[in-house]
């Protein structure tokens, strides 16, 4: 059988050069006589693996030396928890902006450690937009703003990164980390769920400036602790030895396409193809206000639930797998992260065409 197209919110699809260099090297990686999956974290071998997966993440996003790389499970969900029992050290206080289900559920899940408010959002709007923000919505003393980047259920981003002065930004890039440059000096914590654009689900990786790490709540689980982490380079236990072998090829494959700049541009191109077509028609309408568009995940319905569940069967009788949208907001979601071949939206383009021209809307 052909491999489909696969617009997945996550987990996703990966490169085809990644996935045929893994096959390749399955059954014995290198002349270590064994896959990756096999051998033990602390062998010279898979030493070399996570060392060299960390340097072409730092050459990739040009990660500042005061730093820390962090490869760790639990998902994104799990940091929803480790952020504000590591960073609630000060007044006690944190300022969250929600602009989506995440950032909601990151928002409840501080809330159990301190005093944590709503800078700013966007729900009486349903998540159609990012909103806006300057230092004054912030409170002075807070220990830090959290944001989540990209919000894979809405389809929206942060079109800029908030001026949050001397107050550490916090973002969950889970659904956009490597499509483009980002200034990491500019935010004192990133994290994200590789599921999306790096590697199988099981692994998370956490970005962090080293002067935020030490002072976490005495109450911290140890697995939580990213001081405990960053003194045992992500090996306090087992780390997801395959997804970070992984991770590693798909860093490899994005340097050797040109690097993040590279990246962006052929996500915008993609983007602009998806987008340039629901701008000039009628039949699907884009719910998302403009300037918050996502680069990685296009949302999009026909106004009729009857036609949107018709238009995710017969999408996904063409090989356009897993275009029907969030259960939570409904109608149609394409996932185009960086491993969707531009092949693969104007395919879905050419669909939408013929799909509203077979199944015109009642008066």
């Amino acid at each position: 059988m052909e491999r489909v197209y696969n617009f997945s919110a996550g987990p996703s699809m990966l490169p085809l050069p990644v996935l045929e260099k893994a096959a390749k090297e399955m059954m014995c990686y290198e002349d270590s006589g064994m896959s990756v999956m096999e051998m033990s974290h602390r062998s010279p071998v898979y030493d070399k693996i996570i060392k060299d997966a960390e340097a072409k993440l730092r050459e990739l996003m040009q990660i500042p030396d005061n730093y820390k790389v962090l490869f760790l499970q639990g998902g994104a969900s799990t940091q929803f928890a480790a952020v504000p029992l590591n960073l609630l050290n000060k007044s006690g206080k944190a300022d969250y902006i929600v602009s989506g289900q995440f950032s909601g559920k990151a928002f409840k899940e501080a809330q159990k450690y301190g005093d944590v408010v709503t800078a700013a959002s966007s729900k009486d709007a349903n998540f159609t937009f990012v909103p806006k923000t300057d230092r004054n919505s912030f409170r002075p003393d807070a220990d830090y703003v959290h944001i989540c980047f990209n919000n894979t259920i809405y389809g929206t981003k942060f079109p800029y990164i908030p001026d949050t002065g001397d107050i550490p930004l916090v973002a969950d890039m889970s659904s956009c980390i490597i499509s483009e440059p980002v200034d990491v000096s500019k935010f004192g914590l990133i994290y994200a769920g590789a599921q999306k654009n790096m590697a199988p689900a099981g692994l998370t990786i956490v970005i962090v400036r080293e002067d935020l790490i030490g002072n976490a709540k005495e109450m911290i689980p140890t697995m939580l602790d990213y001081s405990v982490m960053a003194e045992n380079d992500s090996m306090y236990n087992t780390p997801p030895c395959y997804c970070i072998y992984i991770a590693k090829l798909v860093y490899e494959w994005i340097l050797e396409m040109g690097g993040l700049e590279e990246m962006k541009k052929y996500n915008e191109k993609k983007c602009a193809i998806l987008y340039d077509y629901l701008d000039s028609q009628d039949y699907y309408i884009a719910p998302v206000e403009k300037e918050s568009r996502s680069m990685m995940n296009v949302t999009f319905v026909t106004g009729d639930s009857e036609l949107d569940k018709k238009f995710a069967k017969e999408a996904d009788a063409q090989g356009l797998k897993n275009l029907k949208g969030h259960r939570s907001v409904g109608g149609m979601r394409a996932s185009i992260y960086n491993a969707m071949p531009i092949e693969g939206v104007e395919k879905l383009v050419e669909f939408m065409k013929e799909f509203a021209k077979n199944n015109p809307k009642a008066n």
